[in-house]
């Protein structure tokens, strides 16, 4: 196990030097990358992409965002293929079905509200929990996308504002 968890250390943080000379577009890749499968610390990356480029921050947020949205179709897409039959072994179908009826009615903003969240919030569970619930697709992405533009948007604010202390 430690094995595993020293390689993928070593593999988080080749591909952090590999994505941070590409700017917004890093920003943008490791968001998704964040997003579709391992943990990064996006939003100290992220602070440090705005601190260098100030000028630049609604970008950093934009692209921020949209690779957080494309990244959480992944976690998203499991849910759909096979979630439910996962969620039935761990809970009884009465605790399901009242989960998915209050997710469906309010859910853009069950998927909005976790995504303007900071860390540690387990957004994963949130983005796996509207994919087995079925929650359409555009308004998945614009949810997470709204949702991290705002999170990102008040992050850039801050370190602007008061810089990396």
């Amino acid at each position: 196990m430690k094995a595993i968890q020293g390689f993928l250390l070593k593999y988080k943080i080749y591909l952090l030097h590999l994505l941070a000379p590409l700017g917004f577009w890093g920003a943008g890749a490791i968001a998704f990358i964040d997003s579709a499968s391992m943990p990064v610390p996006m939003d100290i990356l992220l602070a440090g992409y705005i601190w260098k480029d100030k000028s630049h921050f609604y970008l950093y947020c934009l692209l921020g965002a949209a690779g957080s949205c494309l990244g959480g179709l992944v976690p998203f897409f499991l849910g759909r293929a096979g979630g439910e039959i996962f969620l039935l072994k761990r809970i009884d179908r009465a605790r399901y079905e009242k989960l998915r009826d209050r997710f469906e009615k309010q859910e853009f903003l069950a998927m909005l509200i976790p995504s303007m969240l900071p860390p540690p919030t387990p957004w994963k569970a949130f983005v796996f929990g509207a994919g087995v619930f079925e929650m359409r697709i555009l308004n998945f992405m614009a949810a997470v996308f709204l949702g991290r533009l705002i999170h990102y948007l008040v992050l850039s604010l801050l370190v602007v504002r008061y810089g990396l202390r």
